[in-house]
């Protein structure tokens, strides 16, 4: 596609674009947002995956220990460390799915707009072609022309008497 207007209009137009979200995942979004379970997740995965989470977590387990809630080996914590490490795990699993659905839509997108762009391609071959075969017959039509007036030979402006 040709760029038109002046440069700045085309720099304008480009910040603006990268500064919108894709429709897609906006509605995407907003789809999660109406189960409840997934607002549950996204929030838990927000808070297991921030410095907030480790830092609580420090303090628990440094708590648990240092007050001496129970003598080593610490099989309640130990327990409650496993049974943390099972439900983080599966919303890191939920987490990742919800990434593999967005980039599934994000892929459908582009594959769309490939395909478009493809038959437009094939368009513009077509015309392109077209474009030849009128320039040939022109050229051709020009040549034929032309040539009567070559072959025949020059007048003189001055006839002699």
């Amino acid at each position: 596609m040709a760029a038109t207007g002046n440069p700045s209009q085309h720099v304008d137009r480009t910040k603006r674009l990268m500064l919108e979200p894709n429709p897609l995942l906006v509605e995407h979004a907003r789809e999660r947002a109406d189960s409840v379970q997934n607002r549950i997740a996204d929030r838990i995965t927000a808070f297991a995956g921030s410095m907030g989470f480790v830092y609580l977590s420090i303090l628990w387990f440094g708590c648990w220990i240092g007050f001496g809630v129970e003598k080593y080996p610490y099989g309640l914590l130990t327990m409650i460390v496993s049974l943390e490490a099972i439900f983080l795990t599966a919303f890191v699993m939920i987490s990742q799915n919800r990434s593999d659905a967005k980039r599934q839509l994000i892929a459908d997108q582009q594959w769309n707009v490939v395909q478009v762009e493809d038959k437009q391609n094939e368009e513009l071959l077509a015309l392109s072609h077209q474009i030849l075969e009128l320039t040939k017959q022109v050229h051709a039509i020009a040549t034929a022309a032309a040539l009567p007036n070559a072959a025949a030979p020059p007048r003189d402006p001055d006839p002699p008497s």
